[in-house]
């Protein structure tokens, strides 16, 4: 699935970080989605000038967000695989699926399930095992 292939790449983020300074890095890896995404919107007919003009405000403010969160979450996480093997930071970095689920809760008034509570606490107890040896 998406999860799965994501974790993938991010692992093979590593072997695009050495040698190489881990904002750079961000750049390259920011301006090859950019791109990419832009041709597939293109190629699918979905991209129009006059559909970002008409964006609600709030919306707009609330993706622009969302990508400074995301821009900062792979310059760490570039940085990180510099510091320490893919095998201690990658768990770190798939705490964010904590904090989505707290943050949804918190923020967003969702609603979980104890069952669900019980999945949120153990992918973290889960990520800190084997995280720190």
């Amino acid at each position: 699935g998406l999860v799965g292939s994501e974790m993938c790449i991010r692992d093979r983020s590593k072997l695009g970080v050495q040698g190489i300074d881990a904002n750079l890095a961000t750049l390259l890896r920011t301006l090859v989605v950019a791109v990419a995404l832009s041709l597939l919107l293109l190629a699918r007919g979905q991209l129009q000038l006059g559909q970002l003009q008409g964006l609600p405000a709030a919306s707009v403010v609330a993706l622009v967000l969302s990508g400074l969160a995301t821009g900062v979450s792979w310059l760490c996480y570039f940085q990180a695989l510099q510091l320490g093997p893919v095998s201690r930071v990658a768990p770190i970095d798939k705490l964010s699926v904590v904090l989505v689920a707290v943050l949804g809760v918190l923020v967003l008034g969702e609603e979980l399930s104890p069952r669900s509570w019980i999945g949120v606490l153990l992918m973290g107890i889960g990520a800190a095992l084997v995280a720190w040896p």
